[in-house]
């Protein structure tokens, strides 16, 4: 494209010639001012609108001011909403904390009223003067949040190994034969060597002799499975409960049998009546323990959970 200049000061006529790029570069130019008097313009009208008092300007930046608030108040409601939850999961769990606060304390032989799992524990002291409070941020919050979350989780589950762990304790002491028998003042006969009554020599004695009249109830040492309920030669009527790790329990001379072979007892249950059957010089219970078939002495059994018991009298 070529321009021709005339002019009275010019001797003669001068040409410029412009290429595309320099009209390319020129339509370039003229879009970039064109952009920036209206962004200017616009920053100007927005800035000074409330001045201006433009009814157009003042409704478009009320309508801006009314998204942004409508926008910041969904993403507090969200938050809340999340919170709400993750706080209604932790009163979920504290809960299941309480109710397995108090199973423990069952467990652990704890009286319900020494621990108030329900309440709030005291905590108090003066406000530090060197360090001023501070309120916490949203993110702050959740992130204390997540936390107690997480803590609480864990010590749930290891609150549920110690409940199960006391369980097992549980199970095996009630299966243990640490019961007496039979309400006695004391036992005629040891557990050993002794000289046998019948044939004057000396013969393991496998058990004890609790010496009582014909008609004592004798219950259960410990919870099982009735083994045996019979006649022996002699033990006379005797019974045999199994209480499972390999332990059973024996009582011999009965003068009644209130149980029968495979069913199952509880600790303290009323299985029979001393008597004055079988082997024997005179009315009195034989007790027995067990352990994979040999006989152990049952005084080691019975003072776990009976210091108290009489002492045995040999003969």
């Amino acid at each position: 494209m070529q321009v021709i200049l005339i002019s009275d000061r010019l001797a003669k006529a001068r040409s410029l010639t412009f290429s595309l790029r320099h009209l390319l570069a020129s339509a370039i130019l003229g879009l970039v001012l064109i952009a920036g008097l209206t962004s200017i313009t616009y920053w100007i009208s927005l800035r000074f609108a409330v001045d201006l008092k433009i009814p157009l300007v003042h409704e478009l930046v009320l309508a801006a001011q009314k998204s942004q608030d409508e926008r910041s108040r969904e993403f507090m409601q969200q938050n809340l909403n999340a919170m709400a939850v993750r706080i209604g999961e932790m009163q979920a769990q504290l809960t299941r904390l309480d109710a397995l606060g108090e199973r423990l304390s069952a467990l652990a032989g704890m009286k319900p009223g020494e621990f108030r799992f329900s309440e709030t524990p005291g905590m108090g002291g003066a406000q530090s003067t060197t360090m001023p409070a501070q309120n916490l941020t949203l993110q702050q919050f959740n992130d204390r949040v997540t936390i107690l979350s997480r803590q609480m989780e864990a010590r749930s589950d290891m609150l549920g190994v110690l409940e199960a762990q006391l369980f097992e304790q549980a199970v095996k002491k009630k299966a243990m034969p640490t019961m007496m028998p039979v309400a006695a003042q004391y036992n005629a006969s040891t557990y050993g060597m002794r000289i046998d009554p019948f044939t004057g020599q000396q013969a393991m004695h496998e058990g004890i002799d609790f010496v009582v009249d014909v008609g004592t109830p004798v219950v259960a040492a410990a919870g099982g499975v009735v083994l045996f309920a019979g006649f022996h030669p002699q033990y006379g009527n005797m019974i045999d409960i199994d209480h499972g790790n390999d332990l059973i329990t024996r009582y011999a001379h009965l003068s009644k049998v209130l149980v029968r072979e495979g069913e199952v007892l509880q600790r303290g249950r009323h299985i029979a009546d001393s008597g004055n059957t079988g082997r024997t010089t005179g009315p009195h219970l034989h007790f027995e323990v067990r352990f994979r078939g040999v006989a152990q002495n049952p005084t080691k059994f019975l003072l776990a959970s009976n210091p108290q018991i009489p002492v045995a009298r040999a003969k």
